[in-house]
């Protein structure tokens, strides 16, 4: 929040407008431009750049791109070290990554602020802004069901994704994880944190899409799909894309 709030604050001071609870509703090309529809305006610009995370390939396909992948949102869960217990964990402690999936796994991570929080899991939400276990979104459930491309990647991936689903009802299970890293942690030693969701995008055949996947046409570029560490890269890929943002409008 703090890296977001210090941003917000040097953009806004070199003239740039955030608007926030602005859904795009609609996009349409007229007469050179881009007409973006949220509920409350309309904004016009010469070039579109989509980078929304979890709908992403819903901006895409609005905007008329040919997308050929489709996000699946998967929740990941953390807890969190008691204070008196974080003695425990002095640095950032990581498991041996598996090849065959994008995501890291569970690992203990202390913050700036001195806290030390463990995980995440890998859960499928039920909607794509699915931060709790209990949020669904019926439609998006039906978009996410509907897609050829999840039972494919169901099908290859059922039984690590039972486990992560047993891993989340079970604290018991959580810290089994963890304590292949740090054995000395108990169950008594954490409490449940917070939970963000990933972004992933999948392919029609269920694979995992684990690089960048950004697409580039004449008047827009969409950003489909950016794998972990996205958020501490974030201002990497951003300088990354304004390049590329250059090259492709020729605003050099």
């Amino acid at each position: 929040k703090e890296v977001a709030a210090a941003m917000t604050h040097e953009l806004t001071a070199r003239g740039v407008v955030i608007e926030t609870s602005a859904r795009a509703t609609s996009i349409a090309r007229t007469a050179g431009a881009i007409d973006i529809a949220t509920p409350r305006t309309v904004v016009r610009a010469r070039r579109l750049v989509n980078c929304a995370g979890l709908y992403s390939d819903v901006v895409a396909r609005m905007a008329g791109a040919r997308v050929d992948v489709r996000i699946i949102p998967f929740r990941g869960e953390y807890y969190m070290i008691r204070p008196e217990r974080r003695d425990i964990v002095r640095g950032l402690i990581y498991p041996v990554p598996d090849p065959e999936f994008p995501f890291l796994g569970v690992h203990l991570t202390r913050t700036v602020h001195g806290e030390v929080e463990a995980g995440p899991n890998a859960v499928l939400a039920f909607a794509r802004e699915g931060y709790r276990f209990g949020r669904v979104s019926p439609s998006e459930l039906a978009g996410t069901l509907a897609y050829r491309g999840f039972w494919q990647m169901a099908r290859r991936y059922w039984r690590m994704g039972s486990y992560e689903m047993y891993r989340s009802l079970s604290k018991g299970a959580f810290v089994q994880a963890l304590q292949r890293l740090v054995p000395a942690l108990r169950p008594e030693d954490v409490t449940r944190g917070g939970a963000g969701v990933r972004a992933q995008a999948v392919s029609p055949d269920g694979s995992l899409v684990d690089d960048f996947r950004i697409v580039a046409e004449a008047d827009a570029i969409h950003v489909l799909n950016a794998p972990s560490p996205g958020a501490t890269a974030s201002l990497a890929i951003g300088r990354h894309i304004a390049g590329l943002a250059a090259e492709t409008f020729d605003l050099t």
